[in-house]
């Protein structure tokens, strides 16, 4: 069960999610919350979609299995802008970091892979506390709750030099013996999924507002190794 059977569920049943699209977002998660507060779905963080809340939604299924782009809806947002070039697609690309209400600036002039981060969690957690100035990819270190490097975890490396101020963040979504494999912007100046050396992590973070599912690094090879993010 994906995002675009749920968004065409609910609005079937009169509550609007917004243009039935597929992605989750701030509409969608309003209407979620309203359909929970309706049929006395108690849950721990309203608008988030889990098993008990598909039962509901879904009584005929049975039990849906929830597709990974419901368990960690930021994950999902930001998969769907893979491939974007900061040049190549740049109005599309500006249109989506500015789509949270507000941007770093132009990302052809200016290192954006906080403010790719900062988009994904802002438009799927709208509740979720954000860094002072997440632009900066290393205030991300004190963003949410500790965490292991899990599937869509927030992950934050050093750049230049560990003591230094310069850095990376991203999205974890696999890993091999000496790297992690990070969904990202400003990675060869695009969205893309890129081997980040495991020696340069300064810390995993996750979300206070949305709960931790049970998962692990899945095993990935091949791509070319990012030493340096532009």
């Amino acid at each position: 069960m994906d995002w675009l059977a749920i968004q065409a569920r609910l609005k079937t049943l009169e509550y609007d999610p917004g243009p039935v699209d597929g992605a989750y977002g701030r509409r969608t998660k309003r209407a979620v919350a309203a359909f929970q507060r309706a049929n006395d779905v108690d849950v721990k963080w309203p608008g988030t979609v889990g098993p008990k809340t598909l039962r509901i939604l879904f009584p005929e299924e049975g039990a849906p299995t929830l597709a990974p782009s419901v368990k960690i809806p930021w994950l999902h947002i930001a998969a769907r802008k893979r491939g974007l070039h900061e040049a190549r697609n740049n109005s599309i690309l500006s249109k989506f970091l500015r789509s949270d209400g507000k941007t770093l600036g132009d990302p052809r002039k200016l290192p954006w892979c906080g403010d790719f981060v900062e988009t994904c969690i802002a438009l799927a957690l709208p509740e979720e506390p954000l860094p002072v100035n997440p632009y900066l990819a290393r205030n991300w270190l004190k963003f949410g709750e500790k965490s292991k490097p899990t599937v869509g975890a927030v992950l934050v490396f050093w750049r230049g030099s560990r003591t230094g101020y310069s850095g990376h963040v991203g999205f974890a979504v696999g890993q091999s013996k000496s790297n992690y494999y990070v969904l990202g912007g400003n990675q060869s100046n695009a969205v893309t999924v890129a081997p980040t050396g495991k020696h340069r992590l300064l810390g995993a973070r996750w979300p206070k507002t949305f709960e931790r599912p049970q998962n692990h690094l899945p095993q990935m090879s091949g791509g070319k190794i990012s030493l340096n993010e532009y």
